[in-house]
């Protein structure tokens, strides 16, 4: 029996993945069980697993600026170790990477092999912690890059525009970046697939399909939870100024499913409505 480890099992991703894993032989380990910047801690905790999945990570985005050495500690020091115990106890590695690792002046979405240059602190240490992870593990793991995700089991974008629909009559959303909306209830599962499909080592795009802008995406959950779209008012991103500065176009290409033999993950658009169906979307 295949023996799994998920780190940041607190987390959103976390979560979902302990419900995909359901019936396995699973450790989950929060961040407060297993802080993934510890050398010991994390050899420790790798030992004796035969798949580690990687969902622990700095997300703060904005404060990853002035904050770049906590960021870099968990984003990049963390993958590095958990590589390294990897390869000592003859386990595969699963690491959550994301979009923000390309500039986003993209026009077509980004394949997965295409040079990565991140335009914030937190996109240059989730790039370093791809990075490490390539180099320690090539032939063991698994860089899977996602974007834009939501759920059931954490703060996100999709939870903020709902907990407004209860308290404005309008909300602004910007149209002026584009991306993919993912569940990670999908993600979670494409995760499973492809350690269960002996997939190829290497990158991967764990996004939904398609592609929409904030102001879609918020226009969509308005209409599948039965509130009026037109409330979803759009605008620009001057009118957001953030200490980090966001890719404009974070959409990621698929080609490596299809060069694994597995199917691209379905459209955003149908993940939320089975995301909504699910109760996956709560204030």
């Amino acid at each position: 029996m295949t023996r799994w480890l998920i780190t940041g099992a607190a987390g959103m991703l976390g979560r979902d993945l302990q419900a995909a894993l359901a019936g396995r032989d699973v450790t989950a380990l929060s961040r407060a069980e297993l802080d993934i910047t510890d050398p010991v801690a994390v050899d420790a905790a790798v030992a004796g697993h035969d798949v580690v999945v990687n969902s622990a990570a700095y997300t703060k985005v904005d404060d990853a600026e002035t904050h770049e050495d906590d960021a870099y500690a968990v984003n990049a020091t963390g993958p590095r170790l958990l590589a390294e115990a990897a390869v000592r106890h003859g386990a595969k590695l699963v690491t959550v990477s994301t979009d923000y690792v390309f500039d986003g002046h993209g026009t077509a979405p980004y394949a997965e092999d295409a040079p990565t240059d991140p335009v914030n602190a937190y996109g240059r240490t989730k790039a370093a912690g791809e990075a490490f992870v390539r180099e320690i593990a090539p032939d063991s793991s698994y860089v899977v890059r996602t974007a834009w995700i939501y759920g059931a089991h954490g703060p996100n974008f999709a939870a903020t525009m709902l907990r407004l629909a209860g308290s404005h009559d309008t909300v602004s959303v910007v149209t002026d970046q584009v991306g993919q909306p993912t569940w990670t209830g999908d993600l979670a599962a494409r995760i499973v697939e492809l350690v269960d499909s002996d997939a190829p080592a290497g990158t991967y795009h764990g996004t939904n399909a398609g592609q929409g802008s904030w102001f879609d995406f918020t226009q969509a959950i308005y209409r599948e939870l039965g509130l009026d779209p037109d409330r979803v008012l759009p605008t620009d991103s001057t009118a957001f100024v953030r200490p980090a500065p966001r890719p404009a176009y974070s959409v990621l290409g698929h080609d490596g499913w299809s060069r694994a033999g597995l199917s691209p993950m379905r459209d955003w658009r149908d993940a939320l409505r089975a995301a909504v169906a699910a109760g996956a979307l709560t204030a």
